[in-house]
């Protein structure tokens, strides 16, 4: 979720962020860097898209079991040794067993899908029955084993993706207070970005972005209230989708806001994402607002991936979230002009309403919504739950200050708890507010406007420096107008400032995931803007 210190320009930030830049014309192009920080080793895996893992499980030259193998060594050498990325949380102790269990499967009935045998990463706030915990990176809920799995997992488990482990996040998925740390949990530690480890993940979906980018893994989830995936994906150079809301189900999920909580694919390509997100959808009893995609859910979302997507496309350009920094417009405008050579129609500008008329209101729902939503959690986990609500968690912190707070505060979890019930005005106004300004006079009254097919905006600046005394200095994110209003995005790599990601997202109205993949994967195919982390210990060069 997106804090409000994280996505505000800063001139903190705006004045150490940046150290570098891509000529325009090099679109995710070269850069001189400096050495990385140990021996990178090659690893067989890197870079493979689920596809041609699937073909070469096909042709015998791999098996499931033989990747986990080489993901897990991967995780020790990268993750646990080497960088010391700490992206993953937790192993399956199990994974070897089911990946051997599903060899025998193939060899006897066949492949399920495109994820038979795919290793996958898990965030940690997505409930596994198994011999893992679900903590969402905090120490009040170690030990915790979930009565069932979340729908989700069962998703996956049934399309015979191998559940790795667990990743790491931002702690309460960076709903806790300010002066937040992204990519921090008191359980997991810290997390560092794999092209610089100076520089901050973002978060809170931290873990699975950098475990993607770093190939700890095939694919991975993450879930979002505001920026969660959309934002640590761009940071990290990876595709981010984030579906409307209802498309995939939240039970299991350890919650924030039941307005607009969603997990989504993190993937190296748009193929992969689409791949996974197939997998998910799914009408879910538990979860009301799945039943609104009866009619609209794909399982095959491989089938919109067209290189000539952007073709005679309506795109609208956000100017609004134009001008953070000049060399992310830089980027930007690359990004553009390989739009246009692709055939897309740019209505430039196409301006969405200004921050200030949302005011304080999607924070004040997701106060409300997540001490429903956490309390409700709690008792799902019946009496041996290690905390039972958001006033013992709050306790817990306390007593335990030295390991849950010694960077940054709970102020959030405290006014959260002051909170009253979801039939409040007050909340039914903030909620009315935000509806309005995200929908009506937002995404849908620009889409309608001017016929558009989506919009797009740059999803965040570069990675920012890491900052255990001032906490998180973003440039800036566009990821509110989707989030608020619960419509799809996806952040595609754009290109890169000395080495440091750049992402763009597209989005637009609910149910548009098809188009969003079509028009995304052609700009992915157009510019190639995906680069290989290298590990660096900054991204600083010498003067």
């Amino acid at each position: 979720m997106k804090r409000r210190d994280f996505l505000r320009r800063t001139a903190v930030g705006g004045s150490a962020l940046i150290i570098g830049e891509t000529l325009p014309e090099c679109v995710g192009g070269p850069e001189i860097a400096p050495t990385p920080i140990h021996e990178r080793k090659s690893f067989s895996l890197e870079e493979i898209p689920v596809a041609d893992l699937q073909r070469g499980m096909a042709s015998r030259r791999f098996t499931a079991a033989l990747l986990v193998r080489r993901y897990l060594k991967r995780i020790e050498e990268v993750d646990r040794r080497g960088p010391r990325l700490k992206a993953v949380i937790e192993l399956n102790p199990d994974a070897l067993t089911i990946a051997q269990a599903l060899d025998l499967e193939r060899k006897t009935k066949g492949p399920r899908g495109p994820l038979h045998g795919i290793p996958v990463l898990i965030k940690d706030n997505i409930d596994t029955h198994d011999r893992m915990t679900t903590t969402a990176g905090s120490l009040a809920l170690a030990g915790s084993i979930a009565p069932r799995d979340s729908f989700v997992v069962e998703r996956l488990r049934a399309a015979g993706a191998v559940i790795l482990g667990k990743t790491n996040l931002s702690e309460w998925a960076n709903f806790r207070g300010s002066r937040s740390i992204s990519g921090w949990s008191g359980r997991g530690g810290l997390t560092r970005n794999p092209y610089a480890i100076d520089r901050s993940p973002s978060g809170s979906s931290s873990g699975s972005a950098v475990a993607v980018s770093a190939s700890l893994c095939a694919v991975a989830i993450g879930t979002e209230t505001d920026g969660s995936i959309v934002s640590p994906s761009s940071y990290c150079g990876v595709v981010g989708l984030k579906p409307t809301v209802g498309l995939v189900s939240r039970s299991g999920i350890i919650p924030i806001s039941a307005s607009q909580d969603t997990a989504g694919p993190i993937a190296r390509t748009v193929a992969d994402a689409a791949a996974l997100l197939g997998a998910m959808t799914g009408v879910d009893s538990r979860d009301a607002a799945t039943e609104a995609s009866a009619a609209k859910l794909e399982t095959d979302y491989a089938r919109f991936l067209d290189a000539q997507g952007l073709r005679g496309a309506r795109i609208g350009v956000a100017r609004n979230f134009f001008g953070w920094h000049p060399r992310v417009d830089r980027v930007m405008e690359a990004a553009l002009e390989a739009m246009r050579r692709e055939g897309a129609v740019l209505i430039d500008p196409a301006s969405l309403p200004p921050r200030q008329g949302l005011g304080d209101a999607e924070h004040q729902v997701m106060l409300y919504e997540f001490k429903a939503g956490l309390n409700a959690y709690f008792a799902s986990l019946g009496a041996g739950a290690p905390v039972k609500s958001l006033k013992e968690l709050i306790e817990f912190n306390e007593r335990n200050r030295d390991r849950e707070l010694p960077f940054f505060g709970q102020e959030t979890l405290v006014e959260a708890e002051a909170k009253g019930s979801l039939t409040e005005q007050d909340y039914l106004d903030a909620r009315g507010k935000c509806l309005k300004w995200a929908r009506e006079d937002g995404i849908d009254a620009l889409m309608d406007k001017h016929q558009l097919d989506a919009i797009v905006a740059p999803t965040t600046g570069p990675a920012h420096t890491l900052d255990l005394i001032v906490g998180d200095r973003g440039l800036g994110g566009s990821s509110s107008y989707a989030a608020v209003a619960g419509y799809p995005s996806i952040t595609v790599p754009a290109g890169n400032i000395f080495g440091l990601p750049v992402g763009i997202s597209f989005f637009g109205r609910a149910w548009s995931e098809s188009k969003l993949i079509a028009l995304s994967y052609a700009f992915e195919q157009a510019t190639k803007a995906r680069m290989v982390p290298q590990f660096l210990p900054t991204a600083a060069i010498d003067a």
